[in-house]
């Protein structure tokens, strides 16, 4: 099975829209910054998520987006499907073209692995990955490195002016 970044980012970015956004609008930006994610790219991948009914937009100041229904109804491979990503494991699409235009060899297989992934997916909501230990640490890492960076760009300016005085 090929698992595009366009889906692994879809799930990433929704975990994160997850942690983040419990009680408040979270900005695109943000996302993208703590996820070292193109924001062009998540806009994109987010005007598909708001389509399949998963987010929501809040304008105005504080603005950005909210989970649109409970993290415990939004499993993992619903957030795959909204982004055009199929979990297909087969080289036919699951057409059963594979071989010329009838089925493969082992064309029951990789539709079995597909079914199998798909349920697996399936049953693994967003709130579910977000008790895990592992998750919380890694998000609160994330968001750690991202306030440091903030703080280090703000003081940076100030110690260049600093440098220049104490050379003058």
């Amino acid at each position: 099975m090929r698992l595009t970044t366009k889906g692994r980012y879809a799930v990433t970015a929704m975990l994160d829209l997850a942690f983040h956004g419990r009680d408040k609008a979270v900005a695109l930006n943000d996302i993208a910054a703590r996820q070292t994610i193109s924001l062009s790219y998540l806009e994109q991948l987010f005007a598909r998520l708001r389509k399949a009914g998963m987010v929501q937009g809040v304008r105005g100041p504080g603005g950005g987006y909210q989970l649109s229904r409970d993290a415990s109804l939004i499993n993992v491979a619903e957030i795959i499907a909204a982004v055009d990503e199929q979990i297909d494991a087969t080289r036919c699409s699951g057409k059963s073209n594979c071989q010329g235009d009838q089925a493969c060899l082992t064309h029951e297989l990789w539709t079995g692995l597909s079914e199998q992934i798909k349920h697996y997916l399936t049953g693994i909501s967003l709130a579910e990955l977000l008790e895990k230990h592992h998750v919380q640490s890694v998000a609160k890492r994330q968001q750690n490195h991202i306030q440091h960076t903030i703080q280090m760009d703000r003081l940076e300016p100030n110690l260049i002016q600093e440098h220049d005085l104490f050379r003058s």
